[in-house]
């Protein structure tokens, strides 16, 4: 049990990254060609809050300085906070399902079934939306969760899914299902550019709709993940031990599968595929605060969001004024990081 020492220690951790989260938001929509001061930038932030607007001078700034800090910049962090969080979270949890340091939210084939949904929308030239949500953004959703549907019931063996042939499968259905993305941009070439800079990942020019959308089914989520943070420390010691201490192993399995499955296809339904991040964050979380899911996934999710906002700093301004989709930017830290992962992997054998 976490003794009262603990308990303040995580209280302590917590409080600081959620106050390094909310500076980085600050410092991050500040960033960019407009030079507008970080004073500014959370003046015109506070100027929104119901009961700071009357104490918070913006008089000396523009117009377009208010609209840049408000109806650009802050809303792309706030995406980058969710999508990152999220992937963070989710990354964190089947980390500690699987048992497996290497495991992230893409590993049983949501990505590639996102972006064969997305692929599909783009070739049929499909343009409705359904409660502010574009159609690529709907099929990319629904891409995602029939690969996860594919991956459970081909792994399931009776009523259990065993770890193994939960990731075998999802690997087997993420080839495939990208295989078919790939015969598809071969044979519509004509839109090949736009599927492709789809599945690298972006921010850019989301505005805050995808927020309103998305923020309270993902903190719902985030919150019944962090619900089995206990569950997922027994599981540690194996499912048969986790078993004898009545965790309901399957079902938590499913629970956390169906809610980190939610959580991952409905941010890459809007941001396309973004790499790594469930991979890199978690573990370095684990490495610098422990195993304990009491505290690693609620600090997986602040860190997780921290780190999506500077990567997509980074693609916003590395080579100025053109802009790198954010995924390429993961990927160059994620690459590194997951052959890291291997090598430590092939030692400890």
């Amino acid at each position: 049990m976490i003794n009262r020492i603990s308990k303040t220690k995580y209280s302590l951790v917590l409080t600081v990254l959620a106050l390094i989260l909310l500076f980085s938001i600050g410092l991050f929509s500040t960033i960019g060609s407009a030079n507008i001061s970080i004073i500014d930038t959370f003046k015109i932030i506070f100027s929104k809050i119901p009961f700071l607007k009357n104490v918070v001078d913006i008089s000396h700034l523009n117009s377009a300085q208010k609209s840049i800090i408000w109806n650009i910049r802050l809303p792309r962090v706030l995406l980058g906070v969710l999508v990152g969080a999220s992937l963070s979270l989710t990354g964190a949890s089947f980390q500690g399902m699987f048992n497996n340091p290497m495991a992230d939210p893409y590993i049983i084939g949501i990505s590639s079934g996102a972006a064969l949904g997305a692929t599909v929308a783009i070739i049929l030239k499909l343009d409705f939306k359904i409660f502010n949500f574009s159609s690529i953004s709907i099929f990319a959703f629904l891409g995602g969760i029939l690969a996860v549907v594919l991956v459970y019931n081909i792994a399931r063996i009776k009523n259990q899914v065993p770890v193994v042939t939960l990731l075998l499968s999802g690997v087997a259905i993420g080839q495939f299902f990208t295989a078919v993305m790939s015969f598809l941009m071969v044979i519509f070439s004509k839109d090949m550019s736009k599927i492709v800079y789809w599945t690298l990942g972006s921010l850019a020019g989301k505005g805050w709709n995808p927020i309103i959308t998305l923020s309270i089914p993902i903190l719902v989520s985030m919150f019944l993940i962090n619900i089995f943070a206990r569950d997922l420390n027994i599981m540690l010691t194996g499912d048969e031990s986790a078993e004898s201490l009545g965790i309901n192993v399957e079902r938590t399995k499913v629970y956390i599968l169906l809610l980190g499955t939610f959580m991952t296809s409905v941010v890459v339904s809007v941001s396309g595929i973004i790499g790594f991040v469930g991979l890199i964050i978690p573990h370095i979380v684990r490495i610098l605060l422990g195993p304990d899911h009491r505290i690693l996934l609620p600090a997986s999710a602040f860190m997780g969001g921290i780190f999506m906002i500077f990567a997509d700093t980074l693609a916003r301004m590395i080579i100025s004024p053109v802009e790198i989709p954010v995924g390429i930017i993961t990927a160059l830290f994620g690459g590194p990081f997951f052959i890291y992962l291997l090598r430590k992997k092939k030692r400890n054998l």
